[in-house]
């Protein structure tokens, strides 16, 4: 059987998303935007990972957010989306914003990482190439190199907008003093970093509490949160046990040692919180990092359209009482 011409939904700007604004900028974002770190590589099927990027769309989320090496295989979710690109989203490629990040492993030998010019453009290059791109609307540095000089990972971003290949210019996970630095670079050159990308959750508020967030708001620069379920565990996937197709199952990046007995409680007090309120865990989780203005969006991954379809839900209600903000507090120092 032959796949129809996808047709995204007419109300997708109408149907529930809502868009805001990314730092001093005219760039407005969906408050959910869909990351590929997973579930789109090649040892994913493609039919799964298509029909979830046809229902972020439809629904609203203009964002997706890639990296040189996502997949697995590295590589492999940006030729993934670059077949999406080709078979369905290539007549609203203007509707469309589209991030990819260089500076964790992709290459063997002395410049397949990390931060110099070499390592950025060839990237960036090979990323295009693989998304069946001209250009991308944010290039991200995806991670502070302290053994390359800053103002040389700053002035291939600068050049990279310059040359056409990004609209945009992002840093990801830098350390504060690191970031000063890259504002004021990047705006002496007319540059202006658009956005900060930062591993923000329930359970790690290091980005907060860091003065990042503020410093952000300071340049300019909107934040946009990965990990905002704390890769599953701000879910109700482990209240009772690991599931054999978890990631924690699954030997990722998320170590059965992070499921602790002390984690375990706070992940039940919170359930606990969250359905009171009428929500699941996840849609709280979003609802509390979407609470503050501050956050422009909140990458999630997703491994179904169901999955994604839950996740959406926690956009109708992100008002908390002090009460529920103090609960959460109370769980989080074990006052529970």
């Amino acid at each position: 059987m032959i796949n129809p011409i996808y047709s995204p939904l007419e109300n997708r700007y109408t149907n529930g998303m809502r868009y805001r604004r990314c730092g001093k900028s005219g760039i407005l974002l969906p408050e959910v935007s869909l990351g590929l770190w997973h579930n789109f590589g090649d040892v994913d099927l493609f039919s799964n990972s298509q029909r979830m990027a046809h229902y972020a769309f439809d629904h609203g989320i203009t964002h997706f957010d890639l990296a040189n090496n996502y997949g697995p295989s590295f590589g492999s979710a940006e030729e993934t989306f670059g077949q999406i690109m080709k078979k369905s989203f290539a007549p609203y490629r203007d509707e469309l914003l589209i991030s990819t990040k260089a500076g964790h492993d992709m290459w063997e030998g002395p410049y397949g990482c990390m931060g110099s010019r070499k390592h950025l453009i060839s990237s960036l290059n090979q990323s295009l190439k693989r998304m069946q791109l001209e250009y991308v609307d944010i290039f991200y540095s995806h991670r502070y190199d302290p053994t390359t000089p800053l103002e040389e990972t700053l002035q291939a971003l600068v050049d990279i907008v310059r040359q056409g290949k990004a609209l945009y210019i992002g840093i990801s996970k830098y350390p504060k003093e690191a970031a000063e630095v890259a504002y004021r670079y990047l705006r002496e050159h007319d540059v202006p970093c658009l956005i900060y990308q930062g591993r923000y959750n329930i359970f790690d508020q290091e980005v907060q509490t860091s003065g990042i967030l503020e410093q952000a708001k300071e340049a300019g620069a909107g934040c946009i949160a990965f990990s905002p379920l704390a890769q599953g565990l701000l879910t109700n996937r482990y209240l009772n046990g690991v599931p054999k197709d978890s990631r924690i199952a699954r030997g990722g990046f998320l170590k059965k040692e992070q499921l602790t007995d002390e984690v375990l409680r706070k992940i039940r007090a919170l359930d606990v919180i969250a359905t009171e309120r009428e929500q699941t865990l996840a849609e709280m989780a979003l609802a509390w990092l979407l609470k503050d203005d501050s956050v422009a969006s909140v990458i999630i991954g997703s491994s179904s359209v169901e999955q994604m379809q839950d996740n959406l839900k926690g956009l109708s209600n992100i008002q908390f009482s002090t009460e529920e903000l103090e609960r959460i507090k109370a769980v989080l120092q074990e006052k529970i």
